[in-house]
């Protein structure tokens, strides 16, 4: 009997134990991030661990060169594209894919790699055989210092942007293309044939302007938009814009004019100033093309 007791009191005292040991939730050195960003229609997502230096020298010496890294810590790095890209003029299709490189002094390897189940950088168990598409990029080595890994997209533009990978001195660039054009010129063109309103001329010339295509497409959609819907701040000063790109400057100063006193009467100060000062540029450009 007393053999059976102390057996229940060792048990009740490990599943005790147990339980306090599995509600410790701590804290992560290298703590989980994630970044969403939208270039033109293609959203994107990087979930990865953000290590810090520490004192401690990270390319070369931390991240070995010449060695698969997981381009973060803990589990693979994973990048999401919600439509196809192209990755220095290679194509990748839409998904998720693990990001990986292979570090040295004078040039990276950049992977997106198909297998997503790899803890860290799956050394042992990774297969190139398995790569999506791998590309080659120099290193800039002389950036300025980055405590932590930093992710994050520069130069955005409707149909570009580059991924850059940052950490200590070093700043990797991966040129990526979109294919919003494209897609944009598929949409109008329905839009317009199918639900030809105020706001799908509007939205239609206005993309046409922001991405400097047809200028005179995109005045024709913008004429009809006011047509539709007369006497609109906001459809004057796209419209005048689009004049100035066509060199009409005459024209676009008397609508960006209109514009102007349009949102004064709304409240819309931030316009009021926006045409003020196109108006200045155009009359000076007026001036030099007489």
């Amino acid at each position: 009997m007393k053999k059976l007791y102390l057996i229940l009191v060792f048990t009740t005292f490990i599943e005790s134990t147990n339980t306090l040991f599995s509600q410790i939730n701590h804290p992560l050195i290298s703590p989980a991030c994630t970044l969403q960003q939208t270039v033109g229609l293609t959203e994107i997502t990087i979930a990865y661990h953000k290590p810090g230096a520490r004192g401690r020298k990270i390319f070369g010496s931390l991240v070995p060169f010449q060695r698969i890294w997981r381009v973060g810590a803990n589990e693979s790095t994973k990048i999401s594209f919600s439509d196809s890209v192209f990755i220095k003029g290679q194509l990748l299709p839409k998904g998720t894919y693990a990001l990986y490189a292979i570090p040295d002094s004078q040039q990276w390897e950049v992977i997106f790699h198909h297998n997503l189940s790899h803890w860290g950088d799956g050394r042992k168990q990774y297969r190139p055989e398995e790569d999506a598409l791998r590309i080659t990029t120099t290193p800039d080595t002389q950036f300025y210092h980055s405590e932590d890994l930093q992710l994050y997209f520069e130069n955005i533009s409707f149909e570009k942007a580059n991924l850059v990978i940052h950490w200590e001195h070093t700043k990797v660039s991966i040129p990526i293309a979109f294919q919003t054009q494209t897609k944009m010129l598929k949409e109008i063109t329905y839009q317009v044939k199918n639900n030809p309103t105020a706001d799908t001329y509007y939205q239609s010339g206005r993309y046409l302007k922001e991405a400097g295509l047809l200028p005179a497409i995109a005045k024709e959609y913008l004429i009809q938009a006011n047509a539709l819907h007369p006497n609109k701040y906001y459809i004057h000063r796209v419209w005048a814009e689009v004049e100035g790109q066509l060199k009409n400057y005459k024209k676009a100063i008397e609508l960006a004019k209109i514009s102007a006193q349009l949102a004064e009467k709304e409240g819309k100060d931030e316009f009021v100033r926006m045409n003020e000062r196109s108006i200045q540029k155009w009359e000076e450009l007026l001036t030099k093309q007489q």
